[in-house]
């Protein structure tokens, strides 16, 4: 049983490594060719952070997992709005932008609306819930409206990717190693996710527990760390635009890109009781939207942020005791 919590950790350990290797690696190998500070970081960067549950994701769904492939993302999203944006509102109240309140909170409001849709087929029909391959097909079409949305923002200058140090560090770096970078990165993402999938499996077995809350609850928080750490070090240094960002950016990812793939690679069967999950992160979603457009300051407090842990405590809380 130890064995198996090691490899975990080691599992995860890889994940987040990889995905950290493959964007920077990424990104110098962009420079070299002149792409710009915009498109890496709108494509590479992006998606980089969500690499992890990507991995994940694609290997359960690979192994006919669908509960943990649907939990991994499901879970993800709900740590990410009430987790993440909790702990970083506590640590520094979180100022937002008006087009976060406009249309990207939105958007992942459509996001958790879109995947209700296609999981719950069985309530209109009757048949058991089925996420299929033209689901897939159309979360991935939303997901390229989004990026669409995101490269016209940005052509209009409302959304700036910051220039720096790093960046010009990136570009003086050696070709061979950049690839060496990103070899070893998608190697560790692939190698990580398939010990993770295994030993989680191994894990929710030995407790009693189903794959889909082993990847609502241990596989969604391992995945989500790469997002965790980010909004914490932005919220320190009082970047909030990162800090709320990064995860709203990152829960549209979960459930157009992610889900959209692992589905268009093998239908995912959706238990039932796996709606009440879908609609907690909805619900969440709309919390946040809710705590950032009231008042004038336009803002998450400490008292919001401490309010969003708490609800996501007695989620987990629920879980452990009722499955």
């Amino acid at each position: 049983m130890i064995l198996h919590y090691t490899l975990l950790i080691i599992g995860f350990v890889l994940l987040i490594a990889g995905a950290d290797y493959l964007v920077k690696g990424a990104s110098a190998i962009a420079k070299k060719f002149n792409i710009s500070d915009l498109i890496i970081g709108l494509t590479i960067v992006s998606i980089g952070t969500s690499a992890p549950e990507l991995a994940v994701n694609i290997l359960a769904s690979i192994n006919g997992q669908a509960g943990m492939a649907i939990g991994n993302v499901v879970g993800s999203n709900i740590f990410n709005f009430l987790a993440i944006i909790g702990i970083t509102a506590v640590i520094r109240p979180i100022a937002l932008k008006s087009s976060l309140i406009k249309v990207e909170i939105p958007f992942a409001v459509l996001a958790s609306i879109a995947l209700f849709i296609v999981a719950g087929d069985y309530i209109l029909d009757g048949n058991p819930g089925t996420i299929n391959r033209s689901d897939g097909l159309i979360l991935l079409l939303f997901f390229s409206i989004f990026l669409y949305y995101i490269y016209l923002s940005a052509t209009k200058g409302e959304v700036n990717v910051n220039q720096s140090n790093e960046n010009e560090k990136a570009k003086a770096q050696p070709t061979w190693l950049s690839l060496i970078m990103v070899v070893g990165g998608i190697a560790a993402l692939i190698f990580g996710g398939d010990v993770i999938v295994k030993h989680a499996t191994e894990i929710a077995r030995n407790w009693g527990m189903s794959d889909t809350v082993i990847g609502l609850t241990i596989l969604a928080v391992g995945t989500s760390l790469p997002e965790l750490a980010t909004s914490a070090v932005a919220a320190f240094k009082g970047n909030s635009d990162i800090a709320i960002g990064n995860v709203v950016g990152s829960n549209i990812f979960n459930i157009f890109l992610i889900l959209g793939v692992s589905s268009t690679i093998r239908p995912l069967p959706f238990e039932r009781g796996s709606m009440t999950d879908v609609l907690v992160a909805g619900v969440s979603t709309l919390l946040v939207l809710y705590f950032a457009s009231r008042g004038k300051r336009k803002s998450i407090n400490r008292t919001e942020g401490a309010i969003l842990l708490i609800i996501y405590t007695g989620y987990i809380a629920y879980l452990l005791l009722s499955r």
